[in-house]
């Protein structure tokens, strides 16, 4: 009973945009680890599922700024919402990138491993540039990948966000 308690008092309020700003920024974190210290670079589809958590952030701290010059409760629950909606984009972003992985879905142009080098950089204009291809996994777990992952986590707090909006809709009415 207590668990459910804390639980309810992170998703009530403010405090969900703010965990939710600090999952983003841990996810985020995790990715560039990954890419520093694992060796792993990532392909052109990895960096677009980060940008749906940089935007995230950038989304949740310009709303938490408004709110906390106008105050009101509506305006979390359409943030929480917001922040939601946000991560369903994360969640079809990663599946579109496990679903290239499984070759379920063709890759996007520029997804194949190599790209002409600009003609504006100094070096041979004729050698390729290597970039990594959207179809190779670098390692799987538990028999998803990190894009697999990446969706589960966006669904998981894409859950938590609607869930924020409605314990704060809630409240506002049962006052």
């Amino acid at each position: 009973m207590a668990r459910m308690t804390v639980i309810k008092s992170l998703l009530l309020g403010w405090r969900w945009p703010v965990a939710a700003l600090i999952a983003s920024a841990l996810v985020l974190a995790g990715a560039h680890a990954f890419e520093i210290f694992g060796g792993l670079e990532p392909c052109p589809l990895c960096l677009r599922q980060r940008e749906v958590y940089w935007a995230l952030i950038a989304m949740t701290l310009t709303g938490l700024t408004i709110w906390r010059f106008l105050p009101k409760r509506r305006f979390l629950v359409a943030l929480n919402v917001m922040i939601g909606l946000v991560f369903v984009v994360g969640v079809v972003v990663a599946a579109y990138h496990a679903g290239v992985e499984w070759k379920i879905f063709p890759p996007p142009e520029g997804c194949d491993g190599t790209v002409p080098v600009n003609p504006f950089e100094i070096g041979d204009l004729n050698a390729p540039i290597y970039i990594p291809s959207c179809t190779d996994a670098p390692f799987y777990i538990l028999g998803l990948s990190m894009a697999g992952w990446n969706g589960v986590i966006s669904a998981l707090l894409a859950a938590a966000s609607f869930t924020a909006a409605t314990l704060t809709f809630r409240s506002y009415w049962n006052r």
